[in-house]
């Protein structure tokens, strides 16, 4: 039997070169649609696939590889006896390499085409022929990725394409299938509006292999999503210094998150996935002055994220102070040429940082498992003062502010805040007043007159005793606690404003 080679690909990346290089080798090249054209268009000579099976390609070309000469050609086992015995008598011949990769069905969604249109780039054929030529790998090379080419094409150059080539090979059909078809999957899921399906596939593609993970010892790579979000940190663009780290990546992620609570000029500044320094403020520079200044000492290695453009003049505030990393919308030549001279520091540009992240779902791995939740996207549920002292109109923006930063804090958390800057927060801890006393005494400036915000109820007024101690003025808590009546009690007592939000934020 002569050698066969099926070539159809939707990336005609380098395709013609390697039919020339196949050609050389004495293969038959056999070809669709656009594929065979560009194929003849090189001088090459080529197949139809029709010639192969005999019959004509039909219903608008949804069938035209789906036939017995193609698959029996790919599956027969050629050390197979009676397989062999079988083609010969069905006057079929084998197909030896598959060069095969799939309609633009990720590209057809993500230019917002319509659900007909997405409908008709789900590949059949493709899949199918992928499918079958990977489960007959010891006998037909195929190549789903043009990055494979040279790997594949060399070894059968050189007369014997190895069983660790061939069974990488395999596994690479059988991922991409996988992924093209949960691509698939969770755009139908998401036009049906499924949250929780009974089975969960996600489909993801390698970022970039990352020097180590949380800790030296520990390997680790960034994976974004197979759709990409264009909000998201793995959409931004690095301008400046060495490769994101394992825990860049997390703490960006982070202040991005936290960045996207506020329209006015905001900055943020996170150290181990925690605020130490949220502000906003009439222009850039004023925030990003508030936030750094209300913990100058946790910052120092931090990562801040700015929502307007930085200039030469914030440029020159910011390399005061050793960042990891810079994250804003955009930077002016002048900034970016003084930021610059700071080699390591990693400046990265995103010019929807600020845009909301709308429907989103958060995934954390447990052992054996996976939790899947929405999204914490809102800050309040309906506010109601409980005590007898009523906030004022300042207080209770400063309250707004203190909850959409409280939301981004682990657990147990409290936000202390002031004219809409964080003076102390107090995270993880194991009980509320230790993260109550913590973001009092961590606040470099009197917090008097301040407003303090709580992720979760008070299940007993000693963190209102230790506000009323300290001079803070008005609470914003969540309130549902049996003991509710206890810290409104206290907070009367105190002369202080309470009210509850309605709604915990929990972040663990």
């Amino acid at each position: 039997m002569k050698k066969r080679a099926l070539v159809s690909v939707s990336d005609k990346t380098g395709i013609t070169e390697v039919c020339k290089r196949l050609h050389n080798m004495g293969y038959e090249l056999i070809s669709t649609g656009g594929t065979m054209a560009a194929i003849a268009q090189a001088g090459l000579p080529v197949k139809n696939i029709s010639e192969i099976t005999g019959f004509p390609e039909c219903l608008d070309g949804r069938v035209k590889t789906l036939h017995p000469a193609v698959h029996a050609g790919l599956l027969a086992m050629r050390d197979n006896k009676d397989h062999m015995e079988q083609l010969a008598k069905l006057n079929i011949d084998t197909i030896d390499v598959v060069i095969v990769n799939l309609y633009p069905f990720k590209q057809t969604i993500m230019a917002g085409k319509s659900f007909s249109e997405a409908v008709e780039n789900i590949d059949i054929g493709g899949p199918t022929m992928l499918r079958s030529a990977a489960k007959n790998y010891k006998d037909v090379v195929v190549i789903v990725d043009p990055a494979d080419y040279d790997k594949a094409l060399g070894e059968m150059e050189s007369g014997n394409v190895s069983i660790e080539t061939r069974t990488y090979l395999m596994y690479k059909v059988y991922q991409h299938t996988a992924v093209y078809d949960s691509m698939i999957a969770n755009y139908l899921r998401g036009k049906l509006g499924i949250e929780y399906p009974n089975q969960l596939t996600l489909a993801f593609e390698k970022a970039d292999e990352l020097r180590y993970g949380e800790n030296p010892h520990q390997s680790a790579a960034f994976y974004r999503e197979a759709i990409p979000v264009s909000n998201s940190l793995s959409e931004a663009k690095q301008l400046n210094g060495k490769q994101l780290s394992f825990n860049n990546i997390n703490d960006a992620n982070g202040a991005l998150a936290l960045i996207k609570e506020f329209d006015r000029p905001a900055a943020v500044a996170i150290k181990h996935t925690n605020p130490c320094g949220v502000a906003v403020a009439d222009n850039i520079f004023d925030a990003y002055k508030k936030a750094h200044d209300s913990d100058p000492v946790s910052v120092f290695g931090g990562i801040v994220a700015l929502n307007r453009e930085v200039d030469a003049r914030l440029a020159e505030e910011l390399t005061k102070t050793f960042l990891e990393i810079v994250i804003a919308p955009s930077f002016t030549g002048d900034a970016l040429e003084i930021l610059s001279k700071k080699q390591n520091l990693r400046v990265l540009t995103h010019p929807d940082i600020a845009k909301s992240a709308v429907g989103g779902y958060e995934y954390k791995k447990v052992y054996g498992g996976l939790l899947v939740q929405q999204a914490d996207e809102s800050v309040f549920g309906e506010l109601t003062t409980v005590t007898k002292k009523q906030p004022t109109e300042a207080q209770l923006k400063d309250m707004e502010f203190a909850m959409k930063v409280v939301k981004h804090c682990k657990s147990n958390a409290i936000v202390v805040v002031k004219d809409e800057c964080t003076l102390g927060i107090g995270v993880g801890q194991t009980n509320r007043i230790w993260a109550t006393n913590q973001a009092i005494e961590h606040s470099l400036t009197s917090v008097k007159g301040a407003v303090l915000g709580s992720d979760a109820f008070f299940p007993f007024d000693d963190c209102v005793t230790a506000c009323a101690n300290a001079g803070i003025t008005a609470i914003v808590q969540p309130g549902g606690s049996k003991r509710d009546e206890d810290s409104i009690i206290k907070a009367d007592e105190c002369g202080i404003a309470m009210v509850f939000s309605g709604q915990r934020h929990f972040k663990h």
